[in-house]
C-alpha cells in the first residue's frame, strides 16, 4: 500500500507557524543574494512539481523513511543545477530536518511575507475563462489606481460564472458576474469576451 504523506498547508496552526518561519529564513537568505524574485519563483515551481505534477516525487522526500542522505542526492541530481544556491541550500536544510512535508506551506508564508513587505495588495480573480493577457494588465493597471499600490493577481478559473467576473481584495468584491444572464453569456462568448469583461469592470459593484 502506498505510503500517505500529508503535504502541510498554512490551513493548519502548527504549519502556519513552521511555515512562517522557514519561510523568513529563505527570503533573508534570498535578499543577501538580490534573487529574491527567482528563489520564490523556483520554489513555487518545486512546490508545483512535489505536490501537483509528480507527487510520488513529494512523497518520497517528505518520508521519514527515506534516508536523508538518500533526498539530498535525488536533489542534487533532479533540479540541483537549475536552482539558485540558495534555493537549493534551503531545500537540503528543510531535507536535514524533515521538514519538506512542509515545503507548500513554506511557499504560502514566503508569498505572503514578500507582499507584505512590497506593501502589494493581493486580489483574487475569478473569471469563467482563463483571462488573456491584455485582460490581466488592465485589471492590474486599475486596480492598483484604485488602492494606490501594487497589485498581485490570484487567477482563479469558475465556469459557473458563465462569463462574468468577480475580483475579491480583503473583504471587497468587484461582481461584474452573468452567472443569470445565459443570452448574454451565449453572446460574449461568441465574440469580443475579454472587451465585455473590461466594459463591465467599470460598471463593478463594490460590496462590503
Amino acid at each position: 500500500m502506498p505510503e500517505l504523506i500529508k503535504f502541510e498547508t498554512v490551513l493548519d496552526t502548527g504549519a502556519e507557524k513552521l511555515g512562517a518561519t522557514y519561510a523568513a529564513a529563505l527570503l533573508g537568505a534570498a535578499n543577501k543574494e538580490g534573487a529574491v524574485d527567482q528563489v520564490l519563483a523556483e520554489l513555487g515551481q518545486f512546490v508545483d512539481v512535489a505536490c501537483v505534477q509528480h507527487p510520488q516525487l513529494g512523497v518520497a522526500l517528505a518520508s521519514p523513511r527515506v534516508a536523508v542522505a538518500e533526498k539530498v542526492r535525488v536533489l542534487d541530481r533532479l533540479i540541483g543545477d537549475q536552482l539558485h544556491p540558495v534555493m537549493l541550500r534551503f531545500l537540503k536544510v528543510l531535507a536535514v530536518r524533515g521538514r519538506l512535508g512542509y515545503i507548500h506551506a513554506v511557499y504560502d508564508a514566503a508569498v505572503s511575507q514578500h507582499d507584505a513587505l512590497l506593501g502589494r495588495v493581493v486580489a483574487e480573480v475569478c473569471s469563467a475563462v482563463a483571462l488573456s493577457d491584455d485582460l490581466r494588465r488592465s485589471i492590474e493597471k486599475r486596480l492598483e489606481s484604485l488602492f494606490a499600490c501594487q497589485v498581485r493577481l490570484q487567477e482563479v478559473v469558475d465556469a459557473s460564472l458563465l462569463g462574468g467576473i468577480v475580483v475579491r481584495v480583503g473583504d471587497t468584491v468587484f461582481d461584474a458576474s452573468a452567472a443569470t444572464r445565459l443570452e448574454a453569456v451565449a453572446r460574449q462568448a461568441q465574440k469580443g469576451f475579454s472587451k465585455r469583461l473590461l466594459e463591465n469592470f467599470d460598471r463593478f459593484a463594490v460590496v462590503m
